[in-house]
Parts: C-alpha cells; sequence; structure tokens
C-alpha cells in the first residue's frame, strides 16, 4: 500500500501571515523557521518579503529574542554547551554577532556549575581501564555535549580535587 504526500496548498499572503503570527503567538521563533514555513506554501519570494517584514515590524519575530530564548531553553533543559548551541542557531541562520554576543552574557562559571554534576554523573557510569581512560572518554563526552576545552578542563580539575579529600 503507498501512501501519498497530501499536496500542501497555496495559501495567500494574508493567510500566511495569519498563521504565521498565530504560530509566533504561541512561541519563539526565527526568520529562518518562518522563511521556510513559507517556502512549503509555495509562496513566492516577494510575498514572503513582504510578509517577513510585517511579521518583524510587528515584532512577531525578533531573532535577537528568538536567540536569547533558545540559548536559555538548551542550557537549562538539554544541558547544551556553547559550542553545540552555537551551532545550532548557525543553521537557524541567526547573525554571528548576535549569537557571541547572548552567549558571552552567559557566565564560564555558570557553565562550569552546569557541567560538573553532569561529569560527576557520567563518571560512575563510565567503565575505564585507568583514570587516564576515564578522563579521556568523560573530555569526550563532554565535547559532544558541545562545552568548550578550558570549561571541561575547570570541571575535571574540580572532580580531580574532590576525589583526592575522599580518598
Amino acid at each position: 500500500m503507498e501512501y501519498k504526500k497530501k499536496p500542501v496548498r497555496q495559501k495567500t499572503e494574508q493567510e500566511a501571515f495569519q498563521s504565521l503570527s498565530a504560530l509566533c503567538a504561541r512561541g519563539e521563533h526565527c526568520q529562518h523557521d518562518m522563511l521556510e514555513k513559507m517556502r512549503q506554501w509555495n509562496i513566492d519570494e516577494e510575498a514572503q518579503a513582504r510578509v517577513m517584514a510585517r511579521l518583524v515590524g510587528e515584532r512577531y519575530v525578533d531573532d535577537e529574542r528568538y536567540a536569547r530564548a533558545f540559548i536559555h531553553d538548551k542550557m537549562a533543559y538539554n544541558q547544551w554547551g556553547r559550542r553545540k548551541i552555537e551551532q545550532a542557531l548557525r543553521l537557524k541562520h541567526i547573525d554571528d554577532g548576535t549569537t557571541r554576543a547572548l552567549l558571552d552574557e552567559v557566565d564560564d562559571h555558570d557553565y562550569v556549575e552546569q557541567l560538573k554534576p553532569m561529569l560527576q554523573q557520567k563518571r560512575k557510569s563510565t567503565k575505564a581501564r585507568s583514570d587516564y581512560e576515564l578522563n579521556l572518554k568523560l573530555m569526550k563526552w563532554a565535547l559532544g555535549r558541545g562545552f568548550t576545552m578550558d570549561v571541561i578542563r575547570k570541571c575535571m580539575d574540580v572532580a580531580d580535587d574532590e576525589d583526592k579529600f575522599l580518598d
């Protein structure tokens, strides 16, 4: 049995604005997301530009506000580090200058405080033949979560110091 994709009905410019403004009223979205939606609806580029200008003008869409919320949510709920957040925002076509400025507002101490308990938990479940191998695995895991090497080192140094006091 073959499933056919339901054809997407082309929306008018006014319908697109109403749909997108309702979507933006429910949550933060960036310009890239809105343009992708309009491309799916087969709206011509001139109409896309007019709708986008109206969405931005009426403050339904604000990339800086979106990036700020994105950074907060990814740090708080997904435990992502700076690099992974940067990459995700780059995929959303958020300006690098805006991204860097907002990420620079986050203190390195916040990243360290976020990563420390994650590393302690991961240390318990990671199998290794030596402390060296364990530390390498933990570093690789933290890099994969998007944390920078300097933040990882700070956390690893703190974890090593705490282990010395436990002995």
